[in-house]
């Protein structure tokens, strides 16, 4: 079998290895580019190590790599993403019979600690959502936006890729195209449903100046919203609402799963509405409640 040179068979056999993802798995957009991040920046790091062939990558190789990426203080969870974006690449290679064996075939992952996602009280997300003081169109549409970010939990990809017709304001759901293209029925409050509906009739128009668009959420120069704009808007409504610590889009998404479950919402339902194809993805939030109820016992329990 003729092996690759590495500088100039690892390029196509990635894009071939891209491809695949997205034609058969069905990856999303952002999914397939984390991919393609992590797997080049291994394959610049071999290239450095004078490694010419992908079949001359060894799981010493992979080793080194893990050594590097620690002593650039990169995450435990960044370093096990990494080596699975890896293995299925070098499975993929396998199979398809450009190269003999799997460096990684008997690799352990990094052990990474659970970290749990941060959610906003319920104060702060009240202050966070305070209608605007100045009215203009494009205080109304940040806003809307994040009304419905916390009455759906949405990802932020799926906030800014709402089309048009995707609120019905009549049953009041949100039809939502997630990851791996799956689409969903979200429901949202009314709270939301009347800001979508003032956004639509009296701010939306406003900003287009006649144009049409696709998008929900529009921006002056008519282009959809992007992900790092709205993260922008959400630190500055944060911080003109006296909140003093960073939020995220993806806070929101958290705040909205706690309060949820806090509440005695049931976990499939949470699941369903959160587009998680496995649950144990979102059983992550029971355990936010569960550290929550341990500190009311230790707070108040006579021999807590």
């Amino acid at each position: 079998m003729k092996q690759k040179p590495l500088k100039e068979g690892s390029a196509s056999l990635l894009e071939l290895f891209l491809h695949q993802l997205s034609a058969e798995r069905r990856l999303s957009t952002n999914s397939i580019a984390a991919y393609e991040s992590d797997i080049t920046i291994f394959l610049n790091f071999a290239a450095q190590q004078q490694i010419t062939a992908l079949a001359d990558i060894r799981l010493e190789t992979i080793h080194h790599f893990l050594e590097d990426s620690r002593n650039k203080k990169v995450s435990h969870r960044s370093n096990a993403r990494r080596i699975s974006a890896l293995t299925a690449f070098f499975t993929f290679l396998k199979v398809n019979r450009h190269i003999h064996a799997n460096p990684l075939a008997t690799i352990d992952l990094p052990k990474s600690g659970r970290i749990l996602p941060k959610a906003l009280t319920i104060n702060e997300v009240s202050r966070l959502l305070q209608p605007p003081r100045q009215a203009t169109p494009l205080g109304t549409r940040n806003h809307t936006m994040l009304c419905l970010l916390y009455s759906t939990g949405l990802r932020v990809s799926e906030l800014v890729a709402l089309p048009l017709g995707s609120c019905n304001l009549t049953s009041g759901f949100l039809r939502v195209i997630g990851k791996g293209n799956k689409e969903r029925l979200v429901p949202f409050g009314e709270t939301a449903g009347e800001a979508i509906n003032h956004y639509l009739n009296h701010a939306r128009p406003l900003i287009l100046k006649g144009k049409r668009s696709s998008d929900l959420f529009v921006t002056g120069r008519n282009r959809r919203m992007s992900r790092v704009r709205f993260w922008q808007i959400i630190s500055e409504t944060a911080t003109a609402s006296g909140i003093h610590k960073q939020i995220s889009p993806h806070m929101l998404r958290h705040s909205f799963a706690t309060h949820l479950l806090a509440n005695g919402a049931d976990l499939r339902a949470v699941q369903l509405m959160l587009g998680h194809a496995d649950i144990t993805t979102t059983q992550i939030y029971t355990h936010i409640d569960q550290d929550r109820l341990k500190s009311i016992h230790r707070s108040f329990h006579p021999r807590g």
